[in-house]
């Protein structure tokens, strides 16, 4: 091998010794770094929805198509409704859950363990009721108060929906006796048929207008909505409910439906998720809640949603950074996976560079002492010849191990910068040569 790319190995491999224990600390640091931070999330998510056909399901498969671009697969948990999914987060079997405002009661001291990432969506109060049913206690034919529900067949949702609480609370504010009304508690699907096959009388949904059934039911002949004619009052009276109108024409201009203005209560929609989510998840569902509620609908403007008020739970930070700031600029031109991988490690990348700098110092002088340790050994073996000499040992037997020295000498190799000292250690051995030469 030339003596020029041995010298050169010789170097590298110096280098790397020297350099070892920074390496061995900073390799350490980053796996603790890794290991403490935790910056890959899982790819699995579920999210629990509501009933077939609901807007919670229609939602729950936007979530799970806008997560899939990014690798993540949401597996969506249909429940009976808004307390249903809010039983299923606390049990631990959902990881997040469309819950409605008023459906359900936080415990004060937190031990839900569950956070928001913002109201979404409204969800009015839908009080459909057959026209012919309504003609039996008003000549017009169309109610106005809840009042006026006394005597009828009226489904309320399925129990885990959160809607027969509500009802029951309207209810009994009208001082309607609940044993002077029929209540069924069916699922959405089934109760719509009912209603139109004439087995109901009314119905009530809790849910935003992109519901299937919702929007079936405002263009059916013979179905009415009712108009809340005491919205504010009820707003009043429950801080859940926001008075909201249904603007006329809205739901198809052309055939000017509705033909005016009704009048609606709301509930705002709150999308939980459980403490044990990796925030990275938090993060990336925050962002999805941007594009898929931001828009405009029938009860709100462009970017009314998602908002950080009219929620019962602590923000989660994830959300609240995003509701700021919008999605992060590394998200924008990188994978999500590298981006967060970059944003939850840079603090503790700048924390191994703080520390592994004054360590830094250390590599320099060790490998200086590396490589002049190939030169100063050979001095203990210099001396003790010499010192043999001055004892008056034999002088041809000196001179062969001094031979033996200056040979394995000169198969020592060392950088550049280092040869003087190389050169001073063959200087060395001549003089002994010399010394013992002229004895």
């Amino acid at each position: 091998m030339p003596k020029s790319i041995k010298s050169f190995l010789l170097s590298v491999r110096d280098l790397l010794t020297s350099a070892s224990p920074l390496v061995i600390a900073a390799v350490a640091l980053l796996w603790l770094a890794f290991w403490w931070l935790n910056p890959t999330p899982p790819k699995r998510i579920t999210l629990a929805t509501g009933p077939s056909q609901s807007a919670y399901a229609e939602f729950g498969a936007r979530y799970a198509k806008k997560l899939q671009a990014n690798g993540i697969e949401v597996v969506l948990l249909p429940s009976e409704g808004s307390s249903a999914n809010w039983e299923l987060l606390r049990s631990g079997q959902a990881d997040l859950g469309f819950v409605q405002g008023g459906s359900v009661s936080p415990n004060p001291d937190g031990e839900d363990a569950l956070l928001s990432l913002g109201s979404l969506f409204v969800e009015p109060v839908w009080l459909f009721y057959r026209d012919a049913a309504a003609r039996r206690v008003s000549a017009s034919g169309q109610l106005t108060q809840l009042a006026q529900l006394r005597h009828m067949r009226i489904n309320v949702g399925a129990p885990g929906s959160g809607v027969p609480l509500m009802m029951k609370a309207l209810l009994e504010m009208n001082h309607v006796d609940m044993s002077s009304v029929r209540l069924s508690q069916l699922e959405p699907t089934p109760a719509t048929m009912d209603l139109l096959n004439g087995k109901l009388d009314a119905l009530v949904f809790a849910s935003a207008p992109e519901a299937p059934l919702v929007q079936m039911l405002l263009q059916t002949p013979g179905i009415r909505l009712l108009d809340f004619s005491q919205n504010e009052a009820y707003s009043r009276r429950l801080p859940y409910l926001t008075p909201v109108v249904l603007p006329r024409g809205v739901v198809d201009l052309a055939r000017n439906l509705p033909k005016e203005d009704v009048r609606m209560i709301a509930t705002t929609t709150t999308l939980l998720a459980s403490e044990e989510v990796h925030p990275a998840l938090l993060q990336l569902v925050s962002q999805a809640t941007l594009s898929l509620h931001g828009g405009a609908g029938w009860f709100n403007r462009a970017r009314d949603f998602p908002k950080a008020t009219e929620t019962d739970y602590p923000l989660a930070p994830e959300a609240e950074r995003t509701l700021r700031a919008g999605v992060p600029t590394l998200q924008r031109y990188l994978p999500f996976s590298w981006a967060n991988l970059v944003e939850r490690m840079w603090l503790a990348l700048g924390i191994i560079v703080a520390v592994l700098l004054p360590l830094g110092k250390i590599a320099p002088p060790l490998y200086a002492f590396r490589v002049r340790s190939r030169v100063f050994r050979w001095y203990a073996q210099l001396r003790d010849i010499e010192e043999r000499a001055e004892a008056g040992q034999q002088k041809d037997a000196l001179l062969d191990e001094l031979k033996i020295l200056e040979g394995r000498v000169e198969k020592v190799i060392v950088p550049l910068s280092y040869a003087d000292e190389l050169y001073s250690l063959r200087n060395h051995v001549e003089l002994v040569r010399q010394k013992l030469l002229n004895t």
